[in-house]
């Protein structure tokens, strides 16, 4: 592999993988019922961001370049509908999407990221359909997260340089970003 399709594919994953973090992360610190918290009537709980994300991942990556990624198992309606499940249930849901989502990816070679893929019959490279996902699913985790912090307020407990400690982040020595851990 061509060190460019090479470092694509190395970034893309271990990028991923560093968003799929930031969600455990908040994960861990609610309880069942945080799950089911919305902000209106309008928004979204984390229990529905989390069956959307696993229906999607599921959908876009089984068989991807040999299917149609909207596959007719689908019921993406449903994913925003409440659903009663557990924490341990949501958090399985979660687990599944991403092993899906990330075996689909790692045994990927050059030659497939310029292969054609369709995601409700609109062809797409394979470059462009992970690139779909880099923005898509980090989208939906921030949206957990904000949910998360609304709810947990001053029990939060920060992902990233909490306020006010930038400086002293930033003179440290030592790699800075949180993604490479997964290199």
């Amino acid at each position: 592999m061509s060190s460019t399709g090479k470092d694509f594919l190395e970034t893309a994953i271990r990028r991923l993988k560093y968003y799929k973090e930031l969600g455990d992360k908040t994960f861990a610190q609610l309880d069942e019922v945080d799950f089911y918290y919305q902000p209106n009537a309008a928004s979204n709980s984390i229990s529905v961001i989390i069956r959307h994300l696993h229906g999607n991942m599921l959908s876009r990556w089984t068989n991807f370049l040999m299917e149609d990624g909207e596959k007719e198992w689908r019921r993406r309606d449903d994913e925003f509908e409440v659903h009663s499940c557990s924490k341990e249930q949501l958090l399985e849901l979660w687990e599944k999407g991403w092993d899906c989502f990330l075996q689909a990816l790692e045994p990927l070679k050059k030659k497939d990221l310029k292969k054609t893929i369709y995601i409700r019959q609109e062809a797409l490279t394979v470059v462009d359909a992970i690139n779909r996902q880099l923005a898509h699913y980090p989208y939906h985790i921030g949206q957990i997260i904000y949910i998360a912090r609304m709810i947990k307020n001053e029990d939060w407990k920060n992902l990233s340089i909490p306020k006010g400690q930038s400086q002293d982040y930033n003179s440290n020595t030592g790699i800075k970003d949180p993604a490479r851990k997964f290199g």
